[in-house]
């Protein structure tokens, strides 16, 4: 019977995409688990080499691309949510249209607990907790007690793979029990004067106690300690040393685990993608990849779809950096801030339901680390005007800023000023418009969003 269900739903997909209107990765999915709920667990049970999940705030797309390259490169055939797509509906769309013997699913924080129980993963990569989207996730505080439930529920079933340095993370590793393995920095030299001022985990989650932190990397992850109940970070099994960021262009490091060093060269660039790197390095070790093999890999690593994507359009080079959330975009700016000033821009922020209605998080993203080295920017989207108000407190130089809330407009006035690079930063919704306006005309692939 599932069969016959399968393929009226793989139809639907085909025609759906044919109309070049987009929900390809969405709708097949919907369909099948509307005829049948348990569509899910019925096709991940004949993944031979069971199912790899992988949650965060920030990163879980590029991360979980990562891992598919490594898997890849060891002749391994996963079935992966490649799009983006991460609720169930995505997940049963790649079941659906991808053969594999193996399952690798990046899967929305909110829909880890139901995705896991359908498909009893063998391994779950969770990489950090950010404030995102407080209308709909709630605070960080519920959705890591969701997860160290589903850790008791796993344990002895599932291998975690976690982020030491997220001490919302790494206390799930309580939980999870053995087997449970954790990655994290070790550069002393990468850390930040002092924790962003925004950042989510203040309190021990063993005794309430505040935390006291050594060093931190990126928000709230780096080196931490309870001085009341006596609570350390854990010691990483996969840790970075002598990290060196080039801006743009990538960046290096060493890379130790119980393996030994290997050196990674990564064409992404910033911290944020160094944890993910970690988290996907750390994740094939448990799939019986070594890190060498899986370093050698990530060498040829190309920037996911809006993030940290490049596109030439004529004689400018557009550089595409999601943005969507304190954490992340404090990363995004310090990335640029390495860039050769001035720096061109076109910046959207919208606030439709999948980037979250509340913007107020732009107060809480450090704007001023570019102040001093902005050409000009357009500022566009349904809220360009609160987010034109926020660059002038940050210090932006008002004469650079212009408002113009159609992004379209805005970004070919940005174009007709032939820089010789543009660096885009959108919110979500944002970044889907930005990319099917650049498939229509022609400057890019398209891309089967959800």
């Amino acid at each position: 019977m599932i069969r016959a269900k399968a393929a009226l739903a793989r139809t639907a997909g085909r025609v759906i995409r044919a109309t070049g209107r987009g929900g390809g990765t969405t709708l097949p999915g919907r369909l099948l688990l509307r005829m049948d709920r348990d569509a899910i667990d019925k096709l991940g049970a004949r993944l031979e080499r069971g199912s790899t999940l992988i949650s965060a705030t920030n990163g879980k797309t590029t991360t979980a691309s990562m891992l598919n390259t490594i898997l890849t490169a060891a002749g391994r055939r996963p079935v992966h949510n490649g799009a983006g797509s991460n609720m169930t509906w995505g997940v049963a769309t790649a079941l659906l249209e991808q053969r594999g013997d193996e399952g690798l699913f990046e899967v929305d924080e909110a829909w880890l607990p139901e995705t896991a129980a359908r498909l009893d993963p063998g391994v779950i990569l969770l990489g950090n907790l950010f404030r995102d989207q407080l209308d709909r996730h709630g605070e960080t505080e519920s959705l890591a007690d969701a997860w160290v439930e589903l850790a008791r529920r796993r344990r002895g079933r599932t291998r975690f793979v976690l982020n030491a340095d997220d001490p919302l993370i790494a206390d799930i590793g309580t939980a999870a029990g053995e087997g449970t393995t954790y990655f994290g920095i070790e550069d002393p030299a990468q850390a930040l004067p002092e924790p962003e001022h925004a950042h989510d985990a203040k309190l021990c989650r063993s005794c309430g106690h505040e935390l006291t932190y050594d060093r931190a990397f990126v928000g709230h992850l780096g080196h931490y300690r309870c001085e009341s109940c006596g609570l350390t970070r854990p010691a990483p099994d996969v840790a970075a040393r002598e990290v060196r960021l080039r801006g743009m262009s990538g960046l290096s490091a060493r890379i130790e685990s119980p393996e030994g060093p290997v050196e990674l060269d990564l064409p992404l660039p910033g911290l944020y993608n160094l944890y993910n790197a970690l988290a996907a390095i750390a994740t094939a070790r448990q799939l019986g990849v070594p890190p060498a093999d899986a370093v050698a890999a990530l060498a040829g690593m190309k920037a996911v779809f809006g993030r940290t994507e490049t596109i030439a359009i004529g004689p400018t080079e557009l550089s595409i950096l999601l943005i969507k959330n304190p954490a992340g975009a404090n990363e995004v700016l310090r990335t640029l801030a390495l860039e050769e000033a001035p720096i061109q821009l076109w910046v959207a922020l919208n606030d439709r339901i999948a980037d979250g209605r509340d913007v107020s998080w732009i107060w809480d993203a450090d704007f001023e680390a570019l102040a001093e080295r902005v050409g000009s920017v357009a500022c566009t989207g349904t809220r360009a005007p609160e987010l034109a108000l926020r660059l002038k407190y940050a210090g932006w130089p008002e004469a650079a800023v212009r408002i113009e809330p159609d992004p379209v407009k805005a970004l070919d006035r940005a174009l007709a000023e032939r820089p010789d690079r543009l660096f885009a930063l959108p919110t979500y919704t944002a970044l889907l418009e930005l990319r099917r306006l650049l498939a229509e005309r022609g400057e890019a692939g398209n891309y089967w969003e959800g």
